[in-house]
């Protein structure tokens, strides 16, 4: 029996005639580490992206191996992105405001800034637009939180394959009588499950009598509280001190300063 013509083929499901073929630029941008999604999107809507030759158009798909290149200007705009180390209060929410609480951006203001931030950046009020937090820190915790401008740390700090420590100073009581037993110790440090999934191995020490030390290379959501209630330990405080080596220092509470031009995660 004759094969029929294409034109007369029955449409294949899993490759509809009208699919869009290849990626689009702004993903291919980012999984190549060029920008962040958001930022490869401006980009192109202000000109500053080629492929293949042609200036690029929002929503245009192209294949794996095209050849992107950005104009300098793209790069220029990149560099005056801020980045803001603040020290993060009790009852603030690190995102979007929620139940009634206030997001954490709102203590970026010029009166807030730490009279001892060394960093060559005069405060300009749109510094405050669009930061968006890299990371969380729960309302109920305090410390170090990174507000960034630039989708490069973001994705650096909270990506998939980030390898970043972030290290926490918790206050702790046992609710069983007696000191923790040094079994339950190495279980914080590896082999305890969260929603099925094990977690990745971390480092846990006794910082005092009654604080722990921890160190992790991921961020579950109130992923310290919940170890530690799975070994029982109540959590009376928790502050995140550390993000890769960058540290919080002497930054008071409430207070914010920038990210120093040597300064890397």
């Amino acid at each position: 029996m004759a094969t029929p013509p294409d034109s007369a083929r029955a449409p294949d499901p899993a490759h509809p005639a009208n699919a869009p073929e290849g990626v689009r630029v702004s993903k291919l941008m980012a999984e190549r580490g060029m920008a962040s999604r958001r930022e490869a999107d401006e980009w192109i809507d202000a000109g500053w992206v080629r492929v293949n030759g042609q200036v690029a158009q929002l929503g245009l798909r192209v294949m794996p191996d095209a050849q992107i290149d950005i104009d300098p200007a793209a790069r220029q705009q990149q560099a005056l992105r801020v980045t803001v180390l603040l020290h993060k209060p009790m009852g603030y929410v690190s995102g979007q405001a929620e139940d009634g609480y206030e997001p954490a951006s709102v203590l970026v203001t010029g009166g807030n800034r730490w009279k001892e931030d060394r960093a060559p950046i005069r405060w300009q009020p749109h510094h405050q637009r669009h930061l968006a937090p890299a990371g969380r820190l729960d309302i109920d915790s305090t410390g170090l939180l990174v507000l960034t401008q630039d989708g490069r740390i973001a994705k650096a700090l909270i990506g998939e394959d980030s390898r970043i420590e972030k290290e926490y100073l918790v206050r702790v009581r046992h609710r069983q009588p007696g000191p923790l037993p040094p079994e339950q110790l190495a279980l914080l440090q590896h082999g305890l499950e969260l929603d099925g999934r094990q977690l990745k191995p971390a480092k846990v020490s006794w910082a005092n009598e009654d604080q722990l030390r921890f160190v992790l290379r991921e961020g579950r959501k109130r992923q310290i509280r919940r170890m530690c209630d799975l070994v029982g330990l109540e959590v009376l405080g928790l502050k995140r001190v550390r993000i890769g080596s960058v540290v919080l220092g002497k930054l008071p509470p409430g207070a914010w300063r920038y990210l120093g031009p040597h300064e890397r995660f």
